[in-house]
């Protein structure tokens, strides 16, 4: 726990630490910089040989800390969170790192113009690999105005434009993430490669005990000094943050940690807010979370389409027990849509099979304080060792739509829906202005209904939504486990009024100047999607809730992502479509 109190001597040995690890990079920063293309490339060709070492031990470890064991399904999470993630973050950057010459991999990238009159940057798919295991799943960069097909180049890897010799290094402190395994080392990579600063990790007292395996997994980067990986409590992360040596910051975890970190506490925050002084003006970049909805818009859904959709925002809300920054927290329906009722009795149904405990410190307090501000509250029971879902109200009082929950909860929202695109405009009104954050939302429409708005209306809609991932037809989380997509809020948030954080971090091509992700799926799963003319061979996604073989497709994806074989499909899409 991030409140433990260490010893006076236990805690000078941890600062000793610190010092000795701060030398060392401080030291080294300026060589990390000037590290060559080709030496980075082997570098991280050599990281993911260290992932792959530790992956098994790895996965059922994290598995185990959560209440799970590692023959459930549901503990596939962990592999897909994990090293499967961080393996393929590893793999994207050797692509683009080997046509850095020119900067080629721009050259690849389809691009088109938006309603909006900005540029869509095509991430995804990007390979053969991703049309057979993402199939149908596509992701487009939406780009903030100014940056066109002529000048992308411009915008992107603008680190690796200066001669290697010339370049200056700084040293960046990293507070880990304590939910998602695979958050801490792509953040590492992050700064490394995105922002050529080496790095002092502090780890995440809730899950420090990855501490091992990041230290295998990363131990190219730590034996060349460009990395050190320490542990420590709420002091020790004050104790950094506060150090000359260190430079930059970046968080994943909580605004109120942020703003501790910025302003102080307290009295101290007080004056030093009201007076424009910030405590630590170091740049700071973070990824804080949200009140993320879903958007359900109405149109000619079949029973089939009910019970799809249902499992989509089980898992939205339930994935990892619901500690995710961006686990749906506000369902938006239409009011008095016909479909309405089925829809809320399939989404209790699925979450009534999801019997994993919660974990995250705190999640049983902010449940009951959730309970108690939502309304008119229905709970789902889910087994004697969960706790029930709890289903309240968005109601005026403010609480539940301006605090993230971290855990299973969820408001609802019921909107005037005259017609699908009024009520579309509502709903984006709702969120972008009842809602805190701008981390992730989501949108499950269907693909009918988006003819009959108009695909270009629908894009000049969706501009509107004011969110740093959208995901259409699909869990905004999908952007966190695509590497080549952007992860962050929607830009514009300052230390003043930080909301879900400031900066983006994977983005494993480098582009700068973004604005937002649509991540697109498809709407109905293999083989269904056939008869609706969607040419997808995606069936129940992997990372479902209710995915049965989810365990095993971990393993296999993460093995794939290490050396990728045509030999190795068939056991992956024989388990995908059992699942």
């Amino acid at each position: 726990m991030e409140g433990a109190q260490l010893s006076l001597q236990d805690q000078d040995t941890l600062y000793a630490g610190y010092e000795t690890a701060l030398a060392e990079l401080d030291a080294a920063k300026d060589a990390w910089a000037q590290t060559p293309v080709p030496e980075r490339i082997a570098l991280l060709a050599a990281m993911k040989d260290g992932i792959m070492a530790v992956a098994r031990d790895w996965a059922e470890t994290s598995a185990l800390k959560k209440g799970l064991t590692p023959d459930m399904p549901v503990s596939g999470e962990e592999w897909i969170a994990g090293p499967y993630a961080t393996m393929a973050g590893a793999n994207a950057l050797m692509h683009t790192l080997s046509q850095m010459d020119g900067k080629r991999f721009v050259d690849h990238l389809p691009t088109r113009e938006l309603p909006t009159g900005q540029t869509a940057v095509k991430v995804l798919p990007h390979s053969l690999w991703d049309r057979l295991l993402l199939s149908g799943i596509s992701a487009e960069v939406w780009m903030q105005r100014g940056v066109t097909p002529a000048n992308l180049k411009k915008h992107a890897a603008i680190v690796y434009d200066q001669p290697e010799s010339k370049r200056k290094g700084k040293v960046a402190l990293i507070l880990g993430a304590g939910n998602v395994a695979a958050i801490t080392p792509l953040d590492v990579l992050q700064k490394l490669f995105l922002e050529n600063q080496v790095v002092i990790l502090k780890m995440n007292p809730v899950n420090d005990y990855l501490t091992g395996f990041f230290e295998m997994a990363m131990k190219p980067f730590i034996d060349m000094d460009a990395l050190r990986i320490v542990k420590g409590d709420a002091a020790g992360g004050a104790y950094l943050c506060e150090h000359p040596i260190v430079e930059e910051l970046h968080i994943t975890g909580s605004d109120k940690t942020h703003d501790a970190i910025v302003w102080g506490v307290g009295d101290e925050a007080d004056k030093n807010r009201a007076a424009g002084t910030p405590k630590n003006a170091k740049r700071f970049t973070s990824e804080l979370g949200s009140v993320s909805p879903t958007i359900v818009v109405p149109g000619p859904w079949s029973a089939a389409d009910i019970r799809f959709q249902a499992e989509n925002i089980a898992t939205m809300k339930l994935h990892n027990s619901g500690h995710n920054c961006i686990a749906t927290q506000a369902l938006i329906m239409p009011k008095g849509w016909a479909r309405g009722g089925a829809l809320l009795a399939a989404l209790k149904k699925v979450a009534a099979q999801s019997h994993r405990p919660v974990w995250y410190p705190g999640a049983e307090q902010r449940l009951e304080h959730y309970e108690m501000c939502g309304g008119q509250v229905q709970k789902v029971p889910r087994g004697d060792k969960a706790p029930p879902l709890v289903i309240g109200q968005l109601g005026e009082d403010g609480y539940n739509r301006e605090h993230e929950v971290f855990g299973p909860a969820m408001g609802v929202r019921e909107l005037d829906a005259p017609d699908a695109e009024t009520y579309l405009r509502a709903a984006i009104d709702y969120a972008n202005n009842e809602l805190w954050g701008t981390l992730g939302a989501n949108i499950l429409i269907h693909p009918r209904t988006i003819r009959q708005i108009g695909r270009r209306r629908f894009e000049e809609i969706l501009a509107g939504l004011r969110y740093g991932t959208i995901g259409v037809n699909g869990w905004c989380g999908l952007g966190f486990l695509i590497p080549a997509c952007p992860w962050g809020a929607y830009p514009g948030h300052t230390i003043e009024d930080v909301q879900s954080g400031i900066g983006t971090v994977h983005n494993a091509f480098m582009l700068e100047n973004t604005e937002r992700t649509i991540v697109t799926a498809p709407w109905r799963p293999f083989p269904r999607g056939l008869l609706s003319l969607q040419f997808t061979l995606l069936p129940k996604p992997p990372f479902f809730i209710t995915n049965r073989r989810q365990h095993r497709i971990g393993r296999l994806l993460t093995g794939f992502q290490y050396k990728p074989d045509w030999t190795k499909l068939p056991s992956i899409l024989i388990n995908a479509l059992r699942g």
